[in-house]
């Protein structure tokens, strides 16, 4: 049996490697003795060679990590102690390497790379690794890159890669990227920008002498909310890209979430009740029971007070520069709120009026103790119809189009037509009175102090559906699309499906009633006998934030997207807190960036690609052609994962 040989270390596969020194003659050339082979180049399966074990500690040199390639510096060598042959020989080297065929350069490099220790190999893998990397959007084409970040749903990560290279910072100029951010995060267009943008086209329209297409009449479509939402002339500048509006979305949602900034003003020295609160595009006004009136603007500064009413007012509604109030002196007046004049004086009611709405610009309804419903024509102070049906207290209203329902005591709600002035149908269902009523169009939903809410349908009449959990007086409705919100003197704040009537959330949200409640698409907020308002997040139904904590009682909240209006008492004070979520002006401005040399916006022959939102203009904010450049509507996209369609429908919707 043939004795075991034991492998060679690799000093002595080195040394046998090479049985002789290469020798350089620059007469002659390079020359070689013979030599066996070496064996190949090192793979990933085979160990990478290391030097012989230090003779001091007896441990091997430290292996290579992969840390990141070293600066230019690093990477080159050092030629301070190179002899005046080196160069020639190198020389020599590099020619015989270019005439080498590829199997012949992969011998010659196995060779040299079987000498190297594990230091030299570092070194050859960091000078290396730079070059074999490769990025794919400098290769692929465009529609390839851009549907490779339509996956990416986190903003900062987009914002990060913009810093990559220029490639990538114009491929993330292109706002189809941002369009469908925007759609994932559901970021529609405020139906505020959308009037502004239809009133400025009207206005762009009228002074070309060219023909106006469309409704841009400048009032609301929804008759439910003052037309003062639909413009607003102090507001900033309109965003003309999908990326600066996503931007401006997403820095007002941080702010509500961890930011704003607040003030905080008294409004009286004795604790006075806030009967009404309304927050418009242009003012904060106020309602107490002390008579009065405050109107702010929407920085919480005063602009007037406006005194009239003997008793103390306990509704109003506002529309544009017009205010209308009613209260227990029985009366209804219309007020000027730019110069704080009382254009009207409405008498008729016998008693106190409780709640007041208009349908349009000249039309206000009023309910009141008295049992009745009177619809006014406030441009000319005069009584239009007297619609009698109930026979308790009519407690609240709501009106959509030509149809308003009313809520009484006498635990019926009734849908009432305002042309022909009389009754359509009567709502009858509840035990006991009814405090609350939201109306969208199509259903009723009525909250009572039987501790339920109802469902109706307004065109027959027929209830639809009981929902059953409050404990306690409903005296907080909100309807919006298919989603029912309501709030109530158990302190619970719950969240419906009007599509399949049951609850999404159930909120624990106050100690005691719940005083005031709004949400729109994203957040809801309440406030709370308890002296609190807290901010929930709609979707999840979790607390975001608590805007007050510290007071005796909220007498009542109102927000817009960026504004947010508290009225509390706080040390046996009216107190009045104003929110402000909007970004500063330079976190929206962008700097220009460089257009793409081929436009990511022009479609390509067959149609098929993607086409973004519209042909930005990158040469600034200064370039005159921008001026006129709009915001082109998108439809509703599916799943983040779905391919991206060509956009032809409305994305910005109203809410």
């Amino acid at each position: 049996m043939a004795s075991y040989n034991p492998p060679l270390s690799f000093s002595e596969r080195r040394g046998a490697v090479f049985n002789e020194e290469l020798s350089l003659n620059t007469r002659h050339g390079l020359k070689s003795l013979a030599q066996p082979r070496p064996r190949g180049p090192p793979t990933p399966s085979m160990s990478t060679p290391a030097a012989d074990f230090d003779q001091v500690t007896g441990s091997p040199p430290p292996p290579p990590t992969p840390a990141a390639s070293p600066g230019p510096s690093n990477s080159r060598p050092d030629w301070k102690s190179a002899d005046e042959t080196e160069e020639a020989y190198l020389a020599t080297i590099r020619q015989y390497f270019v005439k080498c065929n590829s199997a012949q350069r992969g011998r010659l490099l196995s060779d040299l790379l079987n000498l190297c220790t594990s230091q030299q190999l570092s070194f050859v893998h960091q000078f290396v690794s730079p070059l074999l990397k490769k990025d794919p959007f400098t290769t692929l084409p465009d529609e390839l890159c851009l549907r490779i970040l339509s996956f990416i749903d986190d903003p900062k990560v987009l914002v990060r890669a913009s810093q990559v290279s220029r490639r990538w910072r114009d491929l993330l100029s292109d706002d189809m990227t941002w369009k469908n951010l925007c759609v994932k995060h559901d970021y529609q267009r405020r139906m505020s920008e959308v009037q502004a943008m239809r009133s400025e086209l009207y206005s762009h329209a009228h002074r070309d002498g060219g023909p106006a297409t469309g409704d841009y009449s400048g009032a609301l479509t929804s008759n439910s909310l003052p037309a003062s939402f639909g413009s607003n002339t102090n507001a900033r500048p309109r965003l003309t890209s999908y990326k600066s509006h996503f931007k401006q979305r997403y820095l007002v949602d941080v702010a509500w979430r961890t930011g704003g900034r607040n003030i905080s003003k008294n409004l009286t020295q004795d604790g006075g009740v806030v009967t009404s609160l309304h927050l418009t595009s242009k003012y904060i006004i106020v309602a107490l029971d002390n008579a009065r009136i405050h109107v702010f603007d929407t920085e919480g500064n005063a602009l007037r007070t406006l005194q009239g009413h003997v008793m103390g007012v306990w509704a109003m509604v506002p529309w544009d520069d017009i205010l209308v109030s009613g209260g227990c002196d029985r009366e209804v007046r219309v007020w000027d709120l730019t110069t704080g004049n009382c254009l009207h004086t409405l008498r008729g009611h016998t008693s106190t009026v409780r709640c007041l709405k208009m349908s349009d610009a000249n039309t206000a309804i009023s309910g009141s103790r008295d049992t009745t419903l009177r619809v006014w024509d406030i441009r000319n102070g005069t009584l239009i119809k007297l619609l009698v049906g109930h026979q308790a207290s009519v407690r609240c209203l709501e009106i959509k189009g030509d149809i308003v329902v009313s809520g009484s005591y006498d635990t019926t709600a009734k849908v009432w037509s305002i042309s022909e002035g009389r009754c359509l149908h009567t709502l009858s269902g509840h035990y006991s009175q009814i405090y609350a009523i939201a109306f969208d169009g199509y259903r009723v939903a009525t909250g009572s102090l039987d501790t339920s809410v109802r469902i109706w349908n307004a065109q027959t009449g027929e209830c639809q559906a009981v929902l059953q959990g409050h404990t306690s007086l409903v005296g907080q409705l909100q309807m919006r699309g298919g989603t029912l919100v309501t709030g109530g003197s158990d302190g619970s704040v719950r969240v419906w499906s009007l599509e399949r009537f049951c609850p999404i959330h159930r909120l624990a949200a106050h100690d005691n009633s719940v005083t005031s409640l709004q949400f729109d698409d994203t957040r809801v907020v309440s406030g709370g006998s308890d002296g609190r308002v807290k901010v929930w997040d709609l979707k999840t139904g979790q607390l975001v934030r608590e805007l007050i904590t510290q007071g005796e009682a909220v007498w009542r909240v109102a927000f817009e997207d960026e504004k947010c209006v508290a009225m509390a008492l706080k040390n046996s004070r009216t107190v009045m807190e104003v929110w402000n979520f909007s970004p500063p002006e330079e976190m929206l401005n962008d700097r220009p960036v460089i257009p793409l040399k081929r436009s990511l916006d022009a479609p390509a022959p067959d149609g098929s690609r993607p086409l973004s939102a519209f042909a930005l203009d990158y040469r600034g904010a200064g370039s005159s052609s921008g001026n006129g450049m709009l915001d082109v509507d998108m439809p509703d996209a599916g799943p983040s994962t779905a391919p991206l369609q060509q956009s032809g429908g409305v994305f910005f919707r109203d809410p």
